[in-house]
């Protein structure tokens, strides 16, 4: 017998190694995800801000629920023009000017002198947090090797949920300074982390799919081999993306000259809304499905007016109120960092059918002591605490899902070809329902109780449930061929499933045995 033979080492049988996570693009999905900490701080620090603002503003609360949820809408319009701009100069200065815009927008909030000013800088941070939210995630996703993904494409979820604690820690930390400079020392500390993001910059390769869309691809061959887990990774990798980029297979020429396509968007809609296939048709309608219901359950009503929901609650000490924010914020991040370290390993599914009925479960108990308060004459002790309990149980239950399986989740099931517009209509719709739950909470529990406004977005996250147990199969650890071919059965996707694992499971034991069999015959 032959040396494998005798051994008892057989390679085609051997589990395979544990392959080492490639720090390198970690550190790159690091640095980049620091774009998403703008939006969370704004996020953050307008929940506490609006207390003083509306104080010394004398503004009312129309104007408090448009200044807190307008620049959710004011960010499409940096989201739309930061596709444009990061494939003229690039990811990386895409980045830069996202901080610089946003730098020139919290400078501006600070010194606000009335409402007015106010919302001009409003607008300009929108813009900065718009290019922030739709570059981070793409840069991150052209960089992350496969074995990663999920990890890595959580990673600007989790830095939004810690800019949301910075933006309360700020509130904390200013809310003794007199009325009319607490507010504006809160907004305009935010223009820090936009300059620690356009430093990090320097330290980020490029995106390679950038680099071959300009023709550099030794640039582009040399960035991948640094962020895959193995060479041949590396090149399987540009391979698709000189597919995509119309290159032939075999130029490997430093430098290129690529054509552009001048009727590729026009084919790019038709696909995708025109004449889509049923498979692009049930992706479309999951991806867009997944960022609704995430924003329409209501988390932004308890992220931005945690406050008021506290204050409804029946605490009345402003600095008990801001302790509060500050337990929502640590809250959230514990538990988003648990989900981008289990994303991986549980699968996507799971985690966010339990993430979303968590999210029903204490949207309903929250609304419930809300009511028994504002029914009752004298302070309910019992109540009070469940409903701090529930508004923290339920930014776990979002964190530990429905926060970050939603990015990852629509950036994974587009066609390559369809991803960029499929990823930008998503986070047009997240955006939209975002500014409609922000600008409408107020005017909401003014017209059904506070108590029914939980009540409503617990019956969206049920409805949701729903949606996502009926049409949404579970993608992590397939190839893109596999996840296609999983959609477009729509409520029949399970037994497509079973054919797919079938067909993988009959390829895995012909080539296992091929292998086996072609090991024997050298060990004779």
């Amino acid at each position: 017998m032959g040396t494998n033979a005798g051994s008892g080492h057989i390679p085609a049988f051997d589990p395979p190694k544990k392959v080492k996570r490639n720090k390198y693009a970690i550190a790159a999905a690091f640095l980049a995800s620091l774009a998403s900490i703008l939006l969370g701080y704004d996020i953050g620090v307008m929940s506490g801000a609006a207390i003083y603002i509306q104080k010394d503003l004398k503004i009312n609360d129309t104007q408090v629920e448009i200044l807190l949820g307008i620049l959710n809408l004011y960010s499409l319009i940096g989201s739309g023009l930061a596709g444009r701009t990061s494939d003229w100069i690039g990811r990386r200065y895409t980045m830069v000017v996202a901080s610089v815009v946003f730098f020139v927008g919290a400078i501006l909030m600070g010194f606000s002198t009335n409402y007015t000013f106010l919302m001009v800088g409003r607008f300009v941070a929108g813009i900065g947090v718009g290019y922030a939210l739709m570059i981070a995630p793409v840069y991150t996703a052209e960089v992350a090797p496969a074995s990663v993904r999920g990890f890595l494409t959580s990673f600007p979820e989790v830095f939004i949920n810690f800019g949301i604690l910075v933006g309360y820690v700020s509130n904390f930390a200013f809310k003794n300074l007199p009325a009319h400079l607490s507010w504006r020392f809160m907004l305009g500390v935010g223009a820090i982390p936009s300059v620690l993001l356009g430093v990090s910059v320097l330290a980020m390769p490029e995106s390679p799919r950038w680099l071959v869309m300009q023709g550099r691809l030794g640039d582009a061959r040399r960035v991948l081999v640094k962020t895959s887990d193995s060479t041949e990774e590396a090149h399987m990798r540009l391979a698709d993306i000189k597919e995509a980029a119309g290159i032939p297979e075999h130029c490997d020429d430093e430098v290129v000259t690529v054509t552009k396509k001048r009727s590729d968007g026009d084919s790019i809609w038709r696909e995708l809304f025109i004449s889509p296939t049923p498979a692009v048709l049930h992706i479309l309608i999951t991806g867009v499905g997944i960022h609704l219901f995430q924003q329409a359950s209501g988390i932004d009503a308890v992220v931005l007016y945690g406050p008021r929901i506290f204050e409804k609650a029946g605490i009345k000490s402003n600095t008990d109120i801001l302790l509060c924010t500050i337990a929502i914020g640590f809250t959230k991040t514990v538990f988003i960092l648990v989900a981008t370290f289990t994303l991986d390993k549980f699968g996507r599914r799971p985690l966010l059918l339990t993430s979303v009925g968590g999210m029903v479960a204490t949207l309903a108990l929250l609304g419930t002591a809300l009511t028994v308060i504002d029914h009752s004459q004298e302070k309910v002790t019992w109540a009070v605490a469940m409903a701090i309990a529930m508004t923290l149980a339920y930014v776990a239950a979002f964190s530990i899902g429905a926060g970050p399986i939603t990015w990852v989740y629509s950036s994974e099931i587009f066609p390559l070809k369809l991803r960029a517009t499929g990823c930008s209509l998503g986070t047009g719709i997240n955006r939209v329902t975002s500014g409609v739950v922000s600008m409408t909470f107020i005017s909401l529990y003014k017209a059904i109780s506070i108590g029914g406004s939980f009540f409503l977005y617990a019956s969206i996250a049920a409805v949701g449930w729903v949606f996502f147990f009926t049409l949404m199969p579970e993608t992590q650890g397939r190839t893109l061929e596999e996840t296609e071919a999983l959609f477009g059965t729509f409520f029949r996707w399970r037994s497509r499933q079973r054919e797919v694992d079938a067909k993988k499971a009959n390829n895995n034991n012909n080539s296992q045995l091929q292998m086996g069999t072609l090991q024997a015959a050298n060990n004779k």
